[in-house]
């Protein structure tokens, strides 16, 4: 399912530090929503760094950073505190952004399916249009790609 050129789905989810995200409440700016199976493993760790790392930059396109897992807040704060991360974690306890995402899928790891987020990013225009999706994501050069994305708009 892509949401390439629909409206991305709106949410208000509570974020690190406290209080909440509100998707719509971000424009006119650009955001790039980005979701991620668990806190402090390898590779969300170093998507989480890469964000981080190109945040300026990010800022400078006028582009707004989120990354969305199903941990908790208490779990996003010892996050960002251990890598000294600087983009917005938002906590989707209950699955209902992911699925609306279309990225709570089944997933399966040695011969066991089980339900899972998909390490999934989402750019979203000022208007709030999804203008580029990336599913299945792999590490490595993402975030750069990300950001070429974004300043184009």
């Amino acid at each position: 399912m892509s949401l390439v050129g629909q409206t991305a789905p709106d949410f208000t989810l509570p974020r690190d530090g406290g209080g909440d995200v509100t998707l719509s409440a971000l424009r006119p700016g650009n955001v790039v929503v980005y979701f991620y199976p668990k806190d402090d493993t390898p590779g969300c760790t170093k998507e989480a760094i890469g964000f981080t790392d190109l945040k300026d930059a990010f800022a400078s396109a006028g582009t707004t950073v989120i990354g969305i897992s199903k941990d908790t807040v208490a779990k996003h704060d010892k996050f960002l505190a251990k890598h000294d991360l600087g983009v917005i974690l938002a906590s989707d306890a209950d699955s209902d952004v992911c699925e609306r995402f279309g990225v709570w899928v089944e997933k399966s790891m040695y011969g066991k399916t089980y339900m899972g987020i998909e390490r999934a990013t989402f750019l979203i225009n000022g208007t709030g249009t999804v203008v580029q999706e990336w599913r299945k994501v792999k590490v490595p050069g993402h975030v750069e790609a990300v950001l070429e994305a974004a300043t184009t708009l």
